[in-house]
């Protein structure tokens, strides 16, 4: 009998432990489809059968970090680690929260010690430090994918998982070339994983490279129809584009997430992208009333651009305000600041404050493409207010961050520049110009024109070499199309030598240049004869001054 019961102890044990590895594995699917809140509950579920299972309480303290309820992962950790203290994923759980503490050389002992006590042959270990590492800010990428290739040596070694992580680490590197290449093993290893397509996916969306992020979110939800985050970018990237098709998927993406209140946002966000901007006022106030200071700071901000649409900008910056006040300093993002230079803009003695978020805009955005967008729109705006200081500033931003300028680029900065009657920097910047691309005339042609401006009354001389220069270059690179660039060079030259250094020969010199290149110019033709005459004069004062002195 007692052979009987302890068998069937033995059995209900065993049984009921296969169905809390099943609970595990049912969180850490939550988990993969970043349905959070199911995570949670499901996880949860395990521990209050089982505080001391390790696997849920580690999965969990993930969860809860991705719900950004760091607290609650740090208790969670260290009461676990009070009662089992040498279990290995609580310690590597418990370095990154310490990698979030910025407690650097603590997290690396947590980390080493857990390596050292799985012998080094535990890939989830290594997977957990990569994840750590990969997460927290003041993560060491290199140190993440040192650990992560040693879990790919550990014997029998079968875990798409792990170059997942390798994928993140190196985008943490910015180092797309190698991530890509890791999120594609990650899927030779596992073709069911759509979180590698989707990972590929958003490294070419910062590029803004459509031809090949957009298949690669499409294939990502064929290979799994289940992946919430995949289906979500594919609504987000119609929205502004087709917003019926938005609203199709973002009906698939309600169908497998977690319900959660940023939906109800978004049902009011696709009302806006319908351009049913009057509904889109009505629900999100009724949002607001509803949930008073609990109430998502975006339905201000939703509101005010309906009112922008609606060319309401007074209603549209009074609302705006209010999400400025009541959005926390991480939930901002570049195009916000954006939205309120361009905003106070439309309001005049506002122009400098417009373009000090512009200015905030910029600093936050950390995407190429982006943030180049964003300079050339600073540079229109500060063009369209008159301040083109500030246009040339923007411009010069934008030439020193684009990987490739171009000389339009190159002319854009230089002439903002001259317009803003700042004509040293002009001249620098087309000096520039006329080295790198010396078969063009702009160079030579603003270069002249830009020390022209410094020396008005030609005391000085600056603009005579240049516009030689320009005359010469005229004729060189394309007599035909640039022959009015070269006559107006050889004008200058023509008054600055009669004028200012009284040598009516040296004029009559380039006022010859000018008929060459158009005999039947009437202007050359007179101003001709009057310095023909003005040299023959002064010939003859000389002869009779030599003659005088040798009588």
């Amino acid at each position: 009998m007692k052979k009987y019961l302890y068998s069937l102890v033995l059995s209900a044990v065993t049984c009921g432990n296969a169905l809390f590895a099943q609970s595990v594995d049912q969180g850490k699917k939550f988990f993969y489809y970043e349905r959070y809140n199911s995570a949670k509950e499901e996880l949860g579920k395990v521990l209050a059968a089982n505080p001391n299972n390790i696997e849920a309480t580690y999965w969990l303290g993930q969860t809860l970090l991705e719900m950004k309820d760091s607290v609650a992962a740090r208790d969670l950790y260290q009461k676990a680690l009070a009662t089992n203290g040498n279990a290995p994923l609580l310690l590597a759980g418990m370095g990154q929260i310490e990698l979030m503490d910025g407690k650097k050389e603590e997290a690396r002992q947590r980390f080493e010690t857990a390596i050292s006590l799985t012998k080094g042959r535990d890939v989830e270990i290594f997977n957990a430090i990569g994840r750590a590492n990969v997460q927290a800010k003041d993560g060491d990428a290199d140190y993440a994918i040192e650990k992560l290739n040693q879990a790919t040596q550990v014997k029998k070694f079968n875990d798409a998982n792990t170059y997942l992580l390798m994928g993140d680490a190196y985008r943490k590197k910015v180092d797309g070339g190698s991530a890509v290449q890791n999120y594609q093993r990650a899927l030779e290893m596992n073709p069911t994983l759509a979180a590698a397509k989707h990972r590929i996916g958003r490294i070419y969306l910062t590029q803004k490279n459509t031809d090949i992020f957009l298949p690669a979110f499409e294939d990502a939800v064929r290979i799994d129809p289940n992946y919430a985050p995949a289906i979500y970018d594919l609504y987000y990237y119609y929205f502004s584009r087709d917003i019926n098709k938005a609203k199709d998927y973002y009906d698939k993406y309600l169908a497998v997430s977690d319900p959660n209140p940023e939906n109800d946002y978004e049902k009011t966000a696709i009302l806006y992208a319908s351009r049913r901007y009057d509904e889109a006022i009505s629900t999100a106030n009724g949002f607001i009333a509803k949930l008073g200071d609990q109430a998502d700071p975006k339905y201000y901000k939703l509101i005010a651009y309906s009112y922008d649409e609606k060319k309401d900008s007074l209603n549209a910056r009074k609302f705006l305000e209010q999400y400025f006040v009541k959005q926390k300093p991480e939930g901002f993002l570049p195009k916000d600041y954006e939205f309120l230079a361009n905003t106070l803009a439309k309001f005049p003695g506002n122009e400098a404050q417009a373009m000090e978020n512009y200015d905030k805009a910029i600093a936050m955005d950390t995407a190429m493409e982006s943030k180049l967008e964003l300079m050339t729109n600073a540079a229109a705006l500060a063009k369209k207010t008159g301040n083109r200081a500030g246009e040339a500033k923007y411009l010069g931003q934008l030439y020193a961050t684009k990987k490739d300028p171009n000389n339009v680029d190159l002319y854009n900065w230089g002439f903002a520049n001259y317009q803003a009657a700042q004509y040293p920097a002009a001249d620098s910047i087309f000096a520039m110009y006329s080295e790198k691309y010396p078969n063009e005339i702009f160079g030579y042609l603003w270069r002249a024109r830009a020390n022209q401006a410094m020396d008005t009354t030609m005391e000085q001389g600056l603009a005579v070499p240049h516009y030689e220069k320009l005359g010469e270059m005229a004729l060189s690179i394309d007599a035909a199309k640039f022959k009015g660039q070269a006559i107006s060079s050889y004008f200058y030259l023509v008054q600055y030598y009669n004028d200012i250094k009284k040598d009516p020969a040296k004029a009559l010199e380039y006022i010859n240049k000018v008929l060459e290149i158009d005999p039947a110019n009437e202007t050359a033709v007179k101003i001709k004869d009057i310095l023909s005459k003005a040299v023959n004069k002064k010939a003859v004062i000389r002869k009779k001054r030599e003659a005088f002195l040798l009588s």
